[in-house]
């Protein structure tokens, strides 16, 4: 569909200062709207109606999990529409290099909205700015023409990209979050994983009397250390606490769980467990620094694996397990895991080319294509039975066994997803506390404060679950 609007709501556009570029506010693309789009004729070969002659580009998030597998889908959609010249290109920042695009009425046809530098969904979708994807759901895979896309997935990953009803958006990696560890360091030392947080600090006194730093952390971005806070946080309080705080409920961010959760985060730098010079490490320095043993845990999401292949040492046996919990009394199980779906794919609704935009997304989501991105990022796809059979690497077969583990006790936080503003000042908070420059009651006084802004805010578009 196209979208327009006057200059004065081009002007609501504004970049998110800190680690988000985003779109802001009620926002669409400017000027007279964009080139005609192309469509084709619709048929049992093409059902998505691709026009055979139309460029496609498609611009992905060049992060952990490489490009190999969109470069996968690339070769299929050229195959099943070789008149089509496609180009493919991997960015940083994304949101940086595409929001003055999206302004101007000429995004690219497909975008990996991925990475730090991401760009709002939330604000896209309320404005119109994305194509509706329930097409390319209903469409048949390529796997089987008498299945759906729509039934290829796991179970929630329609659901995490749906917004106000809408299909806005589709993950293509299942992700889980947990700490990271060296089996084969732990196995010389005689070390077990704690099942507790008291057990994880005594474990931390130990570590430390070996020589090796309890835990790094990736300082630059400190919304990996916000992973293992909210995990105890929603263990402590269970799932009400989460959506209290994915509501923006009136002191979800003074909780007990979640302040708990924060006073158990705060010990590691009170305790001295943390890497020195952690704070001013990237995501890449803190991940080799813990594979050369420098530490002993590090957080981070199940794509750690992939990110790291080329530099881990052989033998290393890296795994993830769950946070610990935060006490016996917690509300969900030792083992509960945070994971949802990630690594977000959007059709912008001003593309020139839509309709090769939803095919490109039905040649990704093939299990042609989600098998080699298990075996090339070394993670999980969202595909079903696309690991079976599969040798899988070490970490990845921790991730698997987690979740398993797990079963139905997964929960995962949508805040970030649905007021990127609020996510800035929780990642800026958080990296003062792990800093030491704050106390838990600092750190949440100043988030909830963000919150309460985002919930006053009425340009801000609200959800709920």
């Amino acid at each position: 569909m196209n979208v327009r609007s006057s200059r004065r709501t081009l002007l609501q556009l504004s970049t998110m200062a800190g680690a988000s570029a985003v779109l802001s506010g009620c926002v669409t693309a400017g000027g007279d709207g964009p080139a005609e789009q192309a469509t084709g004729a619709v048929t049992d070969d093409n059902p998505l109606g691709v026009p055979e002659d139309a460029d496609l580009e498609v611009v992905v998030f060049e992060g952990g999990f490489g490009s190999e597998y969109t470069q996968h889908a690339v070769t299929l959609y050229e195959e099943r529409h070789p008149g089509a010249a496609v180009t493919h290109e991997g960015l940083q920042k994304v949101g940086e290099v595409l929001q003055p695009r999206f302004v101007s009425g000429e995004p690219p046809d497909v975008v990996d909205n991925t990475g730090a530098g991401r760009l709002d969904i939330a604000a896209l979708a309320a404005a119109g700015q994305l194509t509706d994807l329930a097409d390319l759901l209903d469409a048949p895979s390529l796997d089987d023409p008498a299945v759906k896309v729509r039934d290829l997935l796991l179970p929630g990953v329609v659901e995490d990209g749906t917004l106000d009803g809408t299909a806005a958006f589709l993950n293509y990696s299942y992700v889980a979050w947990g700490i990271w560890y060296s089996r084969s360091l732990f196995d010389a030392r005689g070390w077990t994983v704690p099942a507790t947080w008291d057990d994880m600090l005594a474990l931390c006194e130990e570590i430390k009397g070996a020589g090796i730093a309890p835990w790094t952390w990736q300082g630059k971005y400190p919304e990996y250390m916000m992973d293992p806070l909210q995990s105890l946080a929603a263990k402590a309080g269970g799932l009400d606490l989460v959506y209290a705080v994915d509501n923006l409920a009136p002191g979800a961010w003074k909780q007990d769980g979640v302040l708990a959760a924060a006073d158990a985060i705060h010990k590691l730098v009170t305790g001295g467990h943390l890497l020195e010079g952690s704070e001013g490490l990237s995501h890449t320095e803190a991940q080799n620094a813990w594979c050369t043993g420098q530490a002993a845990f590090i957080p981070c999401g199940s794509w750690l694996e992939g990110e790291q292949q080329d530099v881990t040492p052989e033998g290393f046996d890296m795994a993830m397990a769950a946070v610990p919990a935060l006490t016996a009394a917690d509300a969900l199980p030792a083992g509960a895991l945070q994971g949802s779906s990630s690594e977000s794919f959007l059709v912008p609704a001003q593309a020139r080319n839509p309709r090769g935009g939803l095919e490109y997304l039905r040649c990704l989501f093939s299990g042609e294509v989600a098998r080699g991105f298990a075996e090339s990022a070394k993670a999980m796809p969202v595909v079903k039975g696309a690991t079976d059979g599969l040798d899988l690497s070490p970490g990845l077969a921790s991730v698997a066994a987690a979740l398993d583990a797990a079963g139905d006790d997964v929960f995962g936080y949508k805040y970030r997803t649905w007021y990127p503003e609020l996510a800035v000042e929780v990642d800026t908070a958080t990296g003062e506390l792990l800093a030491g420059r704050a106390d838990p009651e600092a750190w949440a006084d100043r988030i909830q404060a963000a919150a309460d802004a985002v919930a006053a805010d009425d340009s801000i578009p609200k959800y709920e679950r």
